[in-house]
């Protein structure tokens, strides 16, 4: 019965953690993180490491789709380069494979915005824990050593902002994240253009969606692009038009 009780407790505390309420951070908070942010995506020598990140989302958000169109997940892997790769079987075409290959581009802007709206309702602390069961489900399916440790390695500094980082801490990562994936999420779709345009990426995603559409590589290039800025010019509206508010 003690032991009963004792697991009902852990669960409860554990579910008071993740739904907690987080103070507004201040306006100097939200521009330090976007200042961070930007730094993380635009210089050279840390992008490299960052990017690793976004590769971790680009192909998580391959498999959540495909997961949601039916498709039998079954490998995931993540390379030194920063490039990835996520294997799933079922039907070779159809409206569900374009969306699962469409997906991967647009995967941490549409994350990001998503992060951008959970902060807007103050909880911020449930960013970092929908990071945490992302990589921990993400970990089921990854089949190469480098994977196993930058999943590893992210999983690990999620679990321990949500357990040990203080309540400032926890609010001022969630941000620094969302904007992170906000801002960085145009970055990959530019640089496959460039691999396109000098013949680099024969097998990109935009190229595997115009076999499978007809519709020309460079159209769903564009269309990465645009929503991936949308979410970035949105999600960064709801993100600062507070700071802005309280600032004046």
């Amino acid at each position: 019965m003690n032991e009963t009780n004792t697991a009902a407790d852990d669960i409860q505390s554990t579910w008071e953690r993740m739904s907690a309420i987080s103070p507004a951070p201040s306006a100097a908070t939200v521009w330090i993180a976007v200042l961070v942010a930007l730094i993380l995506v635009l210089e050279p020598h840390v992008w490299r490491i960052a990017r690793n990140v976004v590769t971790i989302v680009h192909e998580g958000a391959h498999l959540f789709v495909a997961f949601l169109v039916g498709r039998r997940l079954k490998s995931v892997r993540l390379h030194s380069d920063t490039s990835g790769v996520a294997v799933s079987s079922g039907k070779p075409t159809g409206l569900g494979v374009v969306l699962m290959t469409f997906a991967g581009y647009v995967g941490p802007a549409v994350l990001g915005l998503g992060a951008a709206w959970v902060l807007g309702t103050g909880h911020a602390v449930a960013v970092l824990w929908i990071g945490v069961a992302s990589i921990a489900l993400m970990l089921l399916f990854v089949r190469n050593l480098y994977g196993l440790l930058s999943l590893g390695a992210v999983g690990a500094l999620l679990f321990a902002l949500v357990w040990f980082g203080t309540q400032g801490q926890q609010v001022f990562a969630a941000y620094i994240i969302t904007l992170f994936m906000l801002i960085a999420a145009p970055r990959p779709v530019l640089e496959l253009q460039r691999a396109r345009w000098r013949r680099r990426a024969p097998d990109s995603d935009a190229d595997q969606l115009a076999r499978l559409t007809r519709i020309p590589a460079l159209a769903w290039v564009g269309l990465s692009l645009a929503v991936t800025v949308a979410c970035l010019v949105v999600g960064g509206w709801w993100i600062v038009e507070p700071a802005l508010v309280r600032h004046f």
